[in-house]
């Protein structure tokens, strides 16, 4: 599962299989926490992340929506996805 954005201690991740289950999303990382956040609904699904964490990766979700739905359908075809700008 290739790292697409690393920021604030905080590591984005999307698997990069073909038939990845719906709905899209991302794997978040952040120290011992961890979490699943909805592309679409920018909402956490699965997790435990800390909410000043979780704030910013929604607000990176919300800025950066368009890129990561043109991710997942990478993944959804096996291809490995792209990079995304960190927040800075």
């Amino acid at each position: 599962m290739p790292t697409i954005s690393m920021f604030f201690g905080i590591i984005i991740r999307m698997y990069y299989a073909p038939k990845e289950h719906n709905p899209p999303h991302i794997h978040v990382y952040y120290q011992n926490y961890s979490g699943v956040v909805d592309i679409e609904t920018c909402e956490q699904i699965i997790g435990n992340l800390p909410i000043k964490q979780l704030r910013i990766v929604i607000a990176w979700v919300e800025l950066h929506k368009e890129e990561l739905l043109a991710n997942w359908t990478l993944c959804q075809n096996g291809e490995k996805p792209f990079n995304i700008d960190p927040i800075k």
